[in-house]
């Protein structure tokens, strides 16, 4: 189903219903799809501890700054840097 922007604002109680029973609800600006409905599923179980162990291995410190050569690849020259130090 395909509904206007104003019209799925005027009636999410009604559309909610059809999603969950598996419509596809497809959100339109002036004719041109810009959203879709899903139903929400829940991502199940708990990750246990350790996941990663042994295959992510850090070096260094995390916390250190990084070096001005590796600053200034984000920052081209001219462009205004921001301090986001505490």
């Amino acid at each position: 189903m395909r509904v206007g922007i104003h019209e799925a604002k005027t009636n999410l109680s009604k559309l909610i219903p059809a999603v969950q029973a598996g419509e596809e609800v497809i959100i339109t600006n002036g004719g041109r799809p810009v959203a879709q409905l899903v139903p929400f599923r829940a991502v199940g179980g708990v990750r246990p501890l350790g996941l990663y162990r042994s295959k992510v291995t850090i070096h260094g410190d995390l916390l250190a700054p990084l070096p001005d050569e590796m600053v200034a690849d984000f920052w081209p020259a001219g462009e205004q840097q921001h301090d986001l130090s505490p």
